[in-house]
Formats: C-alpha cells, sequence, structure tokens
C-alpha cells in the first residue's frame, strides 16, 4: 500500500525510489509488526482479562501449570493482526506469493479461533472436533498447493531439490499438490504441539521464519539463485516483508509472552503461523530445510506419535508425558530451562539449514 504511494511520489522526489529496496522494506516490516504489537499488547490482554478469556490448565499436567489457568489467551490475534497490517503497508500487493502466504496465514488462524473460543468462551473442552479442523485444515492446505500448482510458470516450482547435493532434482508433477499439502497441514499442527510453555513456540518460530526470509531474498534474486544453485523464483523476494512482519509481531508478542506469560498465543496463533511457515518453505521449494531448521516442531510431533503408538500398541507410555517439553518437565527441569534449552538447539539447527546454502 505505501509502496504505490512511494512510487506515486518519487515523481516529484527521486528519493522515495528508496522503499524500492526489499531490505528496508523487510526492515519496515520488522519495525511496523513489532510496534504495533507493543502498543497493542497491554490493551488486548486487559480486553482478554475483563472477557475472562482465560487458559484452562489440565489436571494430569505438571504441577506448576496449575498456577497459569486463567491466563489470557487468544493473543495470538496480536501477532496476525500485527503481520497483516505490517504486510500490507510495506508488500508490493501486486505479488501473488504475498497473498497466498497472508491468506493462508489468515485461514488456519481463523480455524485456531474457532477452536480457542468454544473452549473458553462456550467452555467446550472439546473445543473444534479433531475431525472438522483437520478438515478445515485440508482444504485450506489442499487450496493453496492447487493454486500454486496451476500457476507455477517453470518446472523448477514443482520440483523437491535435495540441499547438500546440487545435482538431485526429483520433478514432482502432481505430487507437488500432495507434498505441499502435507507440508503445510503438518507445520501447522507440528507448532500447535510446540506451544506448551511461555515462549516456547514463538522463538523457534521467529528464528525459523527469519532464516525462510533470507532464502526468500536469495531466491528472488537471478544472480544469487544461480551462484548458490538454488532454485530461481520470480517473485518470492517480495516475502522477506512478510518474514519481517512475522519476525517483529513475534517478538513483540515474546515481550508478554515470556516466562511467567501475561498472555498465550491459543491456537488461534500457533496453527496460522505453523502454516505461514511451511507455505514459505513450499514457495523458496525448502522443505527439506524447513525440517532441519524445524527440528523442535518435528521432535514435538515424532513425540506425541510415538507416544500414542507405544500406548496402543504395547500399553506402555515411552515418555512421562507428550508432548516432550512436559517429559523434562515432570523429570525436574524448570520450565525457563527446557525453553531456553529449545530455543538453542533451534539455533544450532537454523545455522546448519543456512549452512545448506554453501553445502552444495
Amino acid at each position: 500500500m505505501l509502496l504505490l504511494l512511494a512510487e506515486y511520489l518519487q515523481q516529484f522526489y527521486k528519493g522515495f525510489a528508496v522503499f524500492q529496496y526489499l531490505t528496508l522494506r523487510g526492515i519496515l516490516g520488522v519495525l511496523t509488526a513489532l510496534s504495533l504489537a507493543l502498543c497493542l499488547g497491554p490493551w488486548m490482554i486487559r480486553t482478554l482479562q475483563i472477557r475472562q478469556i482465560g487458559q484452562a490448565v489440565r489436571n494430569d499436567g505438571p504441577q506448576s501449570h496449575l498456577s497459569k489457568s486463567g491466563t489470557p489467551t487468544m493473543g495470538g490475534a496480536l501477532i496476525l493482526s500485527a503481520i497483516a497490517i505490517s504486510t500490507l503497508l510495506w508488500a508490493d500487493l501486486s505479488n501473488r506469493y504475498v497473498w497466498v502466504v497472508l491468506i493462508v496465514t489468515l485461514l488456519f488462524g481463523a480455524i485456531g479461533w474457532v477452536d480457542d473460543y468454544r473452549k473458553v468462551i462456550e467452555k467446550n473442552s472439546r473445543g473444534l472436533p479433531s475431525r472438522w479442523k483437520y478438515f478445515w485444515q485440508s482444504v485450506f492446505g489442499l487450496g493453496a498447493a492447487i493454486f500454486l500448482y496451476m500457476t507455477a510458470p517453470t518446472s523448477v516450482e514443482t520440483t523437491l531439490i535435495v540441499p547438500m547435493l546440487k545435482d538431485v532434482t526429483i520433478p514432482l508433477g502432481i505430487g507437488f499438490v500432495v507434498l505441499t499439502y502435507f507440508v503445510i497441514v503438518g507445520s501447522s499442527n507440528a507448532v500447535n504441539l510446540t506451544d506448551g510453555l511461555d515462549g516456547l513456540a514463538i522463538m523457534p518460530t521467529v528464528m525459523v521464519g527469519g532464516a525462510l526470509g533470507i532464502f526468500c531474498y536469495l531466491s528472488g534474486n537471478v544472480k544469487f539463485a544461480e551462484y548458490l544453485l538454488i532454485p530461481y523464483v520470480p517473485g518470492s523476494g517480495e516475502l522477506i516483508v512478510f518474514c519481517g512482519a512475522l519476525i517483529g509481531a513475534g517478538l513483540g508478542f515474546l515481550w508478554f509472552n515470556t516466562y511467567p506469560a501475561q498472555v498465550f498465543m491459543g491456537d488461534v496463533g500457533a496453527l496460522a503461523l505453523g502454516a505461514a511457515l511451511g507455505t514459505i518453505a513450499v514457495i523458496v521449494r525448502q522443505e527439506i530445510v524447513l525440517f532441519i531448521m524445524g527440528g523442535i516442531f518435528v521432535m514435538e510431533t515424532l513425540s506425541v506419535v510415538i507416544q500414542v503408538a507405544s500406548f496402543k500398541l504395547t500399553g506402555r507410555r515411552v515418555f512421562r508425558m507428550a508432548p516432550i517439553h512436559h517429559h523434562f518437565e515432570l523429570k525436574g527441569w524448570p520450565e525457563p530451562r527446557v525453553i531456553v534449552r529449545f530455543w538453542i538447539i533451534t539455533v544450532i539447527l537454523v545455522l546448519i539449514g543456512l549452512a545448506t546454502l554453501k553445502l552444495r
């Protein structure tokens, strides 16, 4: 929106041409979203408290969590608002990738909002039934997958890239739709499972989102893409604005979500942010790198799968409680220790993911 204004004003003063630079608009996206989150955060927390929109805590979980009962939830709406406003202000709104990622994010956020609303407002402990949650996730995930497949101008945009093996590419054809569906829906649910401790999910999301922003910038530049032997995806560089907005909104939310949390993200934020990461990774053809950088999300998801499978097959549990962050809590780790150590692991995994840019 402001890019159009800058283009108009450029005829009167050439200095406005600076807003054509992706890096500048990416930085402005960070600062705008961060400012919005910090300014709107206190108001949103007060509103949630007045309306008594508080978190319900499981009795069978760590006893230290019982004190969190009643803490305002659905704070993910703050993140999504900051991301949407910042992206609409600074991104090129003629870019189809910007709209795909933004719409997917908001649609998955709507699923989470309904789930949270039923749990918190209607006092329905089941929330949105799983079958309906996965149904709508599938509808939106498949919709995005089909759109990206049908509008892909070249076969490169539907080819699986294997990092560190520069000569290994796998044409997917219609299989691209299947892969995209699983990446978007899978990453959405993985981030949601990770969102169980104060700040545990948001900081890895910010770090992975920032790294994906670097991939977007490089993939959208033909010279960088050729030099680094990564797919050149015209227009993907514009997603650096969205990634910047995600970083700013995430850090602004962490200001209030850090231990001890004043507000929780809820499904409205977790489902949306996970879907956003998955969609961006698909666009820049870095699904495998996302799997590496989001290793914490993968570990949390696998712990639930292993726990459920083991209990159904043998009647025994592998972990004291799943997802795995609760397992470490029940072993005696203080909550801040679990959080920070998971952050440290994410830093290492993100660096490994970025290293694949040269290890080809």
